[in-house]
């Protein structure tokens, strides 16, 4: 077992990644934004952490004795300033929400274990004394994934899994990896480069999410068109439920009846909590190649994507860029936009595998109308690939309302379905003639379709949290009626239990409950999240006169 030299710090309490990193937006940027959005900016400060009143815990001492003893007391931790900082995800609403000074969620106790039985012990503990409990891994959220809900519960708690973050074991010849949930991707990196190996998985909450939160979202990074999503590179993985022990997955394939790891995986701590998965991992790559090449427009570069997902081997990495968001991105890195759609290509892999996938991409978008830019395009794109995030709350701060979305559907309805969620977000964001910047781009593709991510940049107003749930609302509402998932890899948390009845039929969501219902009969793991409530709970909960 090996644990890395360098572990990733935590995040800000009320904004993206290292606090070190913050800053204001550049006056060059402020004039673009303002210019794009036709408005004047607005400072938009957060209340200091020294000025937030927190609650003080509900935890009964019964339950936090028994915790302790599962634990050890000095991992059982009622400080502020660890309730602040696991009090939500990373999306807008919950950034908005802790920077106005709003922690009235926070949770009522930090837990820590450091192994699976700990785990075992606490959620059995957890049981027995009706208290929620929310598995916390990165924190990246950003569907409300994290909230420490907690209906009908006396209490809540955070189980941070940050001390489970080792490499439990190498199989070189088989070519895997067991892995702990805690280790955030850096560190996993660090550890598996030391044999030769990586994972390959790159989303852009890369430098902080974590292992077992990709297996609980069914996480996907930028190279799935060369690496897979994360859950396909799951052999087997290990869980604990308040009833016992799951270890699921033998061989990489099997027909021993329905594959009861794939319930696990995506579970987004709802079944059980995930203690250790054993996933595929690859040579580090011994050649890199990558290339820009710009399409006339969007609909050309969505068909030069499908040729090559449907063509045989794919890139490892390929991303296209809509007008609007090839036009920012050019504009935010101080270019000259030149109109058309921007895409980026990458192979990786023994030099001989580069060489020759790279001529045949090449040839196939050349053939479909692009026209290569070279490396360099791509060298900015990595760049600022991770600073995206600081980007957003810079522009909170300056009283600009950004957010994204994302989705996925067949290629047939490819374009419906984005012309459909651009016109819902730009009607529920347009307010005094000022309509917002939506912003879209493909960065996963399969043979049979794509997804589809949008970025929205709008003017905050007094209430930028009301605008963006009438946004999110109708932007979900097009989604369901125009044939895509709700979420094709930021999981369904809190934020999409409103079309979960939509993507699974009510059939399926009484499967869920179910299994909800075996794994955890007291109903203490992550409620409020991924299942929509049952029509007598809802009633239960309406207020008298409304059910």
């Amino acid at each position: 077992m090996t644990t890395p030299s360098t572990p990733v710090g935590e995040m800000s309490w009320n904004a993206w990644g290292d606090p070190d990193r913050a800053s204001a937006l550049p006056e060059s940027v402020r004039g673009l934004v303002a210019s794009v959005l036709g408005v004047a900016l607005r400072d938009a400060p957060a209340v200091e952490e020294s000025a937030l009143a927190v609650p003080p815990s509900a935890l009964p001492a019964a339950a936090r004795d028994a915790l302790a003893a599962a634990v050890g007391p000095d991992h059982v931790d009622l400080a502020d300033a660890a309730r602040v900082r696991r009090t939500g995800g990373k999306s807008t609403p919950d950034l908005l929400r802790r920077r106005s000074g709003d922690v009235a969620d926070a949770p009522d106790a930090v837990v820590r274990p450091a192994s699976h039985a700990q785990v075992l012990d606490v959620l059995r503990a957890c049981a027995e004394h009706r208290v929620a409990v929310v598995a916390f891994g990165g924190g990246t959220s950003v569907v409300g994934g994290v909230e420490p809900l907690h209906p009908g519960f006396e209490a809540v708690i955070s189980l941070d899994l940050g001390r489970m973050k080792a490499l439990l074991a190498v199989d070189p010849v088989s070519r895997t990896a067991t892995l702990q949930p805690g280790l955030r991707t850096p560190e996993a990196e660090e550890l598996l480069a030391a044999h030769g190996l990586t994972l390959g998985h790159q989303p852009q909450s890369y430098e902080y999410a974590t292992i077992g939160g990709y297996a609980a979202t069914r996480s996907s990074g930028q190279s799935s068109a060369g690496y897979g999503r994360f859950d396909a590179m799951v052999l087997h993985l290990r869980a604990a439920t308040p009833r016992g022990t799951l270890d699921l997955g033998r061989s990489p394939g099997s027909a021993a009846g329905p594959d009861l790891k794939q319930l696990l995986l995506g579970s987004e701590g709802a079944f059980g909590v995930i203690t250790e998965v054993t996933v595929r991992v690859r040579p580090l790559p011994e050649a890199q190649r990558d290339e820009a090449w710009t399409f006339p427009d969007f609909a050309t570069g969505t068909a030069a994507l499908r040729a090559l997902a449907q063509g045989g081997v794919p890139p490892t990495l390929v991303r296209l860029s809509d007008e609007t968001e090839t036009f920012v991105n050019a504009a935010l890195a101080g270019e000259q936009a030149t109109g058309g759609c921007l895409a980026v290509v990458a192979h990786e892999g023994t030099a001989g595998q580069v060489a020759s996938r790279r001529a045949e991409t090449a040839a196939a978008l050349e053939a479909a109308g692009g026209t290569c830019l070279g490396e360099e395009p791509v060298a900015q794109w990595r760049h600022s690939r991770y600073a995206g995030p600081y980007l957003r709350d810079g522009l909170l701060g300056a009283g600009v309302l950004a957010e994204t979305l994302e989705t996925a559907t067949t290629w047939s309805r490819l374009p419906e379905l984005r012309e459909a969620v651009t016109e819902a977000l730009t009607g529920a964001l347009a307010v005094d003639g000022t309509p917002p910047v939506v912003n879209c781009h493909i960065s996963h593709v399969y043979p049979e379709g794509a997804s589809l991510y949008f970025t929205v940049a709008a003017a905050g107003g007094d209430d930028p949290a009301g605008r963006w749930e009438r946004a999110k609302r109708a932007a979900g509402d097009a989604i369901a009626g125009h044939g895509g998932t709700i979420t094709h890899h930021h999981a369904v948390g809190a934020d999409h239990l409103p079309w979960m009845a939509d993507e699974v039929g009510d059939l399926g969501v009484e499967v869920l409950r179910a299994v909800k219902r075996t794994l955890d009969p007291a109903g203490v793991l992550n409620p409020g999240k991924l299942i929509p409530p049952s029509p007598a709970a809802v009633a239960e909960a309406a207020p008298a006169g409304d059910a």
